[in-house]
């Protein structure tokens, strides 16, 4: 086994280096030289962990000497089946559930056989493994497990179809959602979409492009708001987003899949991103606590098991120990899902009534105790950097100023003037180390920054002439959690290089997932078969206005 494990991994090499590009799945992609700055815990793969080793690592096992010796009890792999994608859910009675897609690994096909994969239930009494299957869903690839407004569970997958059952253990009768892009952009069949549950019950996706969708329920019926992708502005092929929420923000890691480098961004209300600087995960971060390093060739679906209150405890990876185009019926080459502890955030609260910024002379944060962990004793509170995470990450940021006691809890205090606040940060991080020299990290909501949003999202307009010049007639709907604010909805067209408000109107409050058709009086004829691009600009109190733009032949 150990001869064939060499031969193998030294055809993964050759694999990687001599097929073309597209076909390798690898192209080369520059760093920005800022990251260089960032300090450990900076950037999102700071925070996985080593993996504990459970069994005896060994080699008798699949995989080139890249991914041997390891831990066939960490996670779910079998050598009669290639598994890929799943995502994890522990339910009240402590059981960790994981709804994975999986292919014979004799598949005529190789690793693209995932095309005839189905979604199967598999269990756990730890939530790093092993797993064993106890259900078979149906067909289908990269699922998604999420409770619907009415309390069923769902488990979406690819090309538009989805599972519904009112238990973990089926059984699932299939259905069909109905995507409705709304003039948007949309990615063919509607893959990689990943959906989670808004504090009013609704639900909210990102698609593989990076284009929000919002569903009243979660079941059938999903809308598209994004005027475009709220990804980084960088080259990328990208694919596979993870989106999660917890008590503080949202967020979203997001794959490019040919540069094999994740990105990660952060949210307020899931409309509006920002996103961090440094790699959110790449080659390398698997490691076992004794030092051992598996060499993943992919780390592709990221997945995280959350606690109750949102915070990623367990990271689930669907890796390959090859190029996927290498992974042929019957071969040493398999794909499996991977489990990693990770570095949880410390609950923080800001004790400030007011907003804070860099004029605020005392910020007062209290870090809570938990069960495992005391903040009287467990901090190096020379250590901590505190501030807007553009500071922080990069080893700047307020130092302690004084702590007090606060109960079990501990109360910080740092000066404003150096946590480098601007009107855009929604949140704050503190960063530092605990007493066992390991990372400590938080997130808190600044004071007056509300999460719970109305987002007003408008169709094109139709146009009718009259004798004044045109009537523009426009459907405006609210898709956020509260009820909208008086807003104004504004015709703009480009003419000669220039943007021109030829019309406005009002735009009464909405509730939730209400929508209007407003009709503005537009002071401007169009000659006939002339083309134009019309944006419809809604302009909201404290928001940044949206606008929806479309070219028109009149």
């Amino acid at each position: 086994m150990y001869i064939k494990n060499v031969s193998m991994a030294m055809s993964v090499v050759v694999a990687c280096t001599i097929l073309p590009e597209g076909f390798g799945q690898v192209v080369a992609r520059s760093r920005p030289a800022e990251w260089d700055g960032l300090v450990y815990g900076g950037q999102f793969k700071d925070l996985f962990e080593p993996m504990p080793v459970r069994q005896t690592l060994t080699s008798h096992t699949w995989g080139g000497e890249n991914v041997t010796p390891r831990d066939v009890s960490n996670g779910i792999e079998d050598p009669d089946w290639a598994y890929w994608c799943g995502d994890p859910y522990r339910d009240e009675n402590g059981l960790s559930h994981l709804y994975t897609a999986r292919w014979p690994e004799s598949h005529k096909n190789g690793h693209m056989g995932y095309f005839d994969s189905r979604v199967v239930h598999a269990v756990a009494e730890d939530p790093l493994g092993p797993y064993r299957v106890v259900g078979d869903v149906g067909w289908g690839h990269n699922p998604d497990l999420y409770q619907s407004r009415p309390g069923e569970y769902v488990i979406y997958c690819t090309r538009s179809a989805f599972y519904r059952s009112k238990s973990l253990f089926g059984p699932w009768k299939p259905d069909a959602y109905n995507f409705d892009n709304r003039e948007r952009y949309y990615f063919p069949r509607y893959v990689n979409f990943s959906p989670i549950s808004r504090d009013d019950g609704s639900m909210i996706a990102v698609s593989r492009h990076g284009y929000m969708w919002v569903s009243r329920d979660g079941l059938r019926d999903w809308y598209e708001v994004s005027e475009e992708s709220v990804y980084p502005k960088v080259d990328g092929n990208f694919e596979d987003p993870v989106m999660w929420k917890d008590d503080v923000q949202y967020h979203i890691i997001v794959n490019d899949w040919k540069g094999r480098i994740a990105y990660y961004l952060r949210s307020l209300d899931g409309f509006r991103w920002v996103a961090e600087p440094g790699e959110a995960y790449g080659p390398g971060i698997s490691r076992y606590e004794d030092g051992t390093v598996n060499d993943w060739y992919k780390y592709e679906r990221l997945r995280f098991l959350q606690d109750e209150h949102g915070r990623p405890t367990h990271a689930h990876f669907a890796v390959i120990d090859c190029d996927k185009h290498s992974d042929k019926a019957n071969d040493n080459h398999n794909s499996k899902m991977i489990i990693m502890p990770m570095t949880v955030a410390r609950l923080l609260e800001i004790q400030n009534a007011d907003s804070v910024s860099t004029g605020t002379n005392d910020i007062r944060v209290k870090i809570k105790a938990e069960d495992d962990f005391d903040p009287h004793t467990d901090i190096d509170l020379a250590s901590l950097r505190f501030g807007a995470s553009s500071e922080v990450n990069y080893g700047r940021g307020a130092q302690l100023l004084k702590t007090e006691k606060a109960g079990k809890d501990l109360m910080l205090v740092f000066a404003g003037r150096d946590c480098g606040f601007s009107a855009e940060n929604f949140a704050c991080k503190l960063m530092g180390r605990s007493k066992g020299d390991k990372l400590l990290f938080g997130w808190a909501r600044l004071p007056g920054k509300e999460h719970l949003v109305a987002h007003l999202s408008a169709l094109s307009p139709t146009f009718e002439y009259t004798d004044r010049g045109m009537d523009a007639f426009v459907e405006v709907k609210n898709f956020g959690e509260v009820f909208s604010d008086p807003s104004v909805a504004k015709i703009i067209v480009r003419e000669n290089g220039k943007e021109v408000e030829i019309g406005t109107q009002q735009i009464r409050p909405l509730d939730p997932f209400e929508k209007t058709v407003i009709r503005i009086d537009c002071n401007e004829k169009f000659a006939p078969d002339s083309q134009h691009d019309i944006t419809v600009l809604l302009v909201s109190p404290d928001v940044k206005p949206v606008a929806f733009t479309k070219n028109f032949r009149f």
